[in-house]
């Protein structure tokens, strides 16, 4: 199946992709917290809206909006301020009754902020919910200089998130950054290193994630990466924290979890859908699933068929006002 997928932060944590604006709206307001909030598109509401990824632990989460065609989310109001960082794309954020400004880098919102977001088709904003809230000297003053510093650590947990190498894995790193948002420490930032990675590990992952029906050979990954097998595993160890093998099977696990998300079927096939990325044993699939994902695939179909199910009726409306001349 071809990857319709957009190039989603946290996409190993796909909630939503493809989804009509009754999913989408009732999808960020489970997710967000913000159950007043609202939504309009630019080009009419029966189209695809867009896509949305979602990674959560004790200490927070971390919600990913996609827009696959041009809208405005209304009502943003949660019960503690959050953080929002664009991704891609120049989305807009108003607070209040102000004026629209380009979202240009990491933003606190506060609950009375009831602030609005425009996001063009193709932006991305990630939204930053900490669960203890956020430490009062920033929401009290000045925070420009708590912003930037939070902003390097966010950057560098994404720079970090598609080299997870399970669920645990993504749970402690997720709950590292949270106690950094929560109490700032000096060490944490000079230690959250993000160097580019070797060009030649570089093209070991794109033939990796973009080669569908590639079956796993290292030595014609290391043939295509230029570098010896030896080279190659250790290279990618040393500055993924995973080995190649590792980082395929996560990937083809992560195309299952795809094709569950968009599955519209009343009996979803997760056999035939573990079959085609090469996983035989539906008993092990499902462990592996598990253990990369914290839920059975069985649990990825359900999410999203509550969503249909639970609907939003007439609380989607149209607001003329709101949209771009």
């Amino acid at each position: 199946m071809q990857n319709t997928t957009p190039e989603l932060e946290l996409d190993a944590y796909l909630r939503l992709n493809r989804a009509s604006l009754r999913e989408w709206l009732a999808a960020i307001r489970e997710l967000s917290g913000c159950g007043d909030m609202n939504c309009t598109v630019f080009e009419g509401s029966g189209q695809q809206v867009g896509a949305l990824s979602m990674l959560a632990s004790e200490r927070g989460r971390l919600i990913c909006l996609y827009a696959s065609q041009g809208m405005n989310i209304t009502g943003c109001r949660a019960t503690a301020p959050v953080l929002l960082l664009p991704r891609t794309g120049i989305p807009q954020i108003a607070r209040r009754d102000g004026p629209w400004q380009c979202l240009t880098g990491l933003v606190l919102a506060r609950p009375e902020d009831r602030f609005r977001l425009r996001l063009p088709k193709g932006a991305q904003v990630l939204i930053i919910r900490p669960e203890t809230g956020i430490p009062e000297p920033l929401t009290g003053g000045s925070s420009e200089g708590c912003l930037s510093a939070w902003e390097d650590m966010i950057t560098c947990y994404l720079h970090r998130s598609p080299f997870f190498r399970d669920h645990a894995h993504a749970i402690e790193t997720t709950d590292e950054l949270f106690r950094f948002l929560i109490a700032p420490d000096e060490r944490s930032v000079h230690a959250c290193q993000c160097p580019k990675l070797d060009r030649r590990l570089l093209r070991a992952i794109e033939k990796i994630r973009q080669e569908t029906g590639w079956d796993f050979n290292l030595q014609d990954l290391a043939s295509y990466s230029g570098v010896s097998e030896r080279n190659l595993y250790y290279l990618m160890k040393r500055e993924t924290g995973m080995t190649p093998y590792r980082l395929y099977q996560r990937n083809r696990l992560m195309r299952v979890r795809q094709r569950l998300v968009d599955c519209q079927c009343d009996v979803p096939h997760i056999s035939w859908y573990a079959a085609d990325a090469g996983f035989s044993h539906l008993g092990r699939f499902a462990a592996l699933y598990r253990e990369h994902f914290g839920e059975l695939p069985s649990d990825t179909v359900q999410w999203r068929r509550n969503l249909q199910g639970r609907g939003v009726g007439k609380q989607v409306v149209d607001e003329p006002d709101l949209l771009l001349s």
